[in-house]
């Protein structure tokens, strides 16, 4: 998908909105799959830890709801995109939380780093499920590939649009 006017641009944001009534409720379920994700790691540990399977019997519940709110989020994509998705997600919230770390740590250039990282993946996982990317954009080289995410020569980028149809502060 190449955007190379603003007109372009303001139409196919248009185009968004009126498929998708309220992102910021998508938004914010992406927001809770992630916590989900998360909830489930540590459940799996702490069963390790203290050897009681009851917190296998407690993430097996949570991956439930974790399923269907995914399911909710996403429908169910072709081939592998529902892990892809799920992964995208985790590895979104754990960078996040590295970069938090980092900042607590007073590494405040490398924390904008994890933190940029971090967004990129999430705008992947919007323009996937938004359909402004395709996957097979992911089979090209690198070179190519980081021209879905970032402003090419006179264009709009991922997460220039991204921005712009998401509101998170939509009630």
């Amino acid at each position: 998908m190449e955007i190379k006017t603003s007109k372009e641009l303001i139409e196919k944001i248009n185009k968004f909105k009126e498929k998708a009534a309220d992102l910021s409720a998508d938004e914010d379920l992406a927001l809770a799959v992630m916590n989900l994700i998360s909830m489930e790691e540590h459940l799996y540990f702490t069963a390790e830890k203290t050897s009681k399977d009851e917190y296998f019997n407690l993430l097996n519940q949570v991956r439930e709801i974790r399923k269907k709110m995914m399911e909710r989020l996403v429908g169910k994509p072709e081939g592998e995109l529902w892990c892809f998705i799920k992964h995208t997600l985790s590895a979104t919230m754990r960078l996040i939380e590295v970069g938090t770390k980092l900042q607590n740590q007073n590494k405040k250039d490398e924390a904008k780093e994890v933190f940029d990282l971090a967004y990129e993946l999430f705008n992947i996982f919007w323009g996937i499920k938004l359909n402004m990317i395709k996957v097979e954009n992911f089979k090209k080289e690198e070179s190519e590939y980081k021209e879905i995410i970032e402003e090419s020569k006179g264009g709009f980028s991922l997460k220039n649009l991204i921005e712009k149809v998401i509101d998170c502060c939509k009630e």
